[in-house]
């Protein structure tokens, strides 16, 4: 069975920058992964991992869970990224995006390919999937529509408190808000957007926490220009590039030399993150 996108919504993705929503998953699986999720936290607190446990959910969770890694190779995912990407794809980043209840906590107005060292390609897609209600109340992502057809925009670092960008980073042009489009999500779906779009969210004033897993992915023709080095796991088609350093998936939870890789490649990345900060950033982003 194919869950390629129809050439209308290949079409609107690429006139809009965002395409969603897209049924990914069933009930019964977002059941699992919220159950895989809370085992993690178990077995983090069991393995003296709790005080750790956000930074190994917000960075690179691919390489050290399991369930993580699967579900990015699922195909009713990968089968609507090659629609996009093509047929030789990678997954570059995963990470949960767990916005706490009744929060003030808020992600202001920027392009994620402004702190990555991707450059300005077009070959990059964010699968953001919903694991919770994902709707104005409880903080979902706003999109601007046709924003990704400019190049990267100046932006300015404010380091705000409220703000859960690592540098409360924000884009130094004027965003025309009441045109944004509010990304409202029921559990399984997912949203597809463009590395250039701008995309903000507010504050989670419901009594629920909003959660959220986003998936990065890239063709192995994109290189990394800040970074010395830069991984990814190959998780459909082949890599003659050889630009990547590739990772295979993880083999346990919380494995320790897995933990170690995820530690080094956190480091190495933690470059392209800091390029031009106006203040020092702690590599625990």
């Amino acid at each position: 069975m194919s869950y390629a996108l129809e050439p209308e919504q290949v079409d609107q993705y690429q006139r809009d920058g965002f395409l969603f929503p897209l049924e990914v998953f069933d009930n019964n699986q977002v059941v699992n992964i919220l159950e895989q999720l809370e085992h993690t936290r178990t077995v983090a607190r069991e393995q003296g991992l709790e005080s750790e446990l956000t930074q190994l959910l917000r960075t690179n969770t691919h390489y050290i869970l399991p369930f993580v890694s699967e579900l990015a190779r699922a195909s009713q995912l990968l089968d609507r990224i090659e629609s996009i990407l093509g047929p030789n794809i990678l997954l570059w980043s995963a990470e949960f995006f767990i916005k706490a209840a009744h929060t003030d906590k808020i992600v202001s107005w920027h392009q994620d390919l402004t702190y990555w060292g991707l450059g300005e390609t077009d070959e990059e897609i964010t699968a953001w999937l919903a694991l919770s209600d994902v709707n104005v109340e409880s903080g979902c992502m706003r999109f601007v529509a046709g924003s990704h057809h400019q190049q990267i925009v100046p932006h300015r670092d404010t380091f705000d408190a409220a703000n859960l960008l690592s540098r409360g980073q924000e884009v130094a042009v004027d965003v025309e808000e009441d045109d944004a489009i509010d990304v409202i999500l029921q559990p399984g779906q997912v949203s597809f957007h463009h590395g250039r779009m701008f995309h903000a969210s507010g504050p989670n004033r419901s009594a629920r926490d909003r959660i959220g897993l986003a998936f990065r992915f890239i063709t192995p023709e994109v290189e990394q220009s800040v970074a010395k080095r830069d991984y990814a796991m190959l998780v459909r088609g082949i890599d003659r590039g050889k630009k990547w350093i590739h990772v295979a998936p993880p083999t346990r939870l919380f494995d320790p030399a897995e933990l170690e890789l995820h530690a080094r490649i956190r480091q190495d990345q933690f470059a392209a993150l800091a390029e031009g900060a106006e203040q020092e950033l702690y590599t625990a982003y």
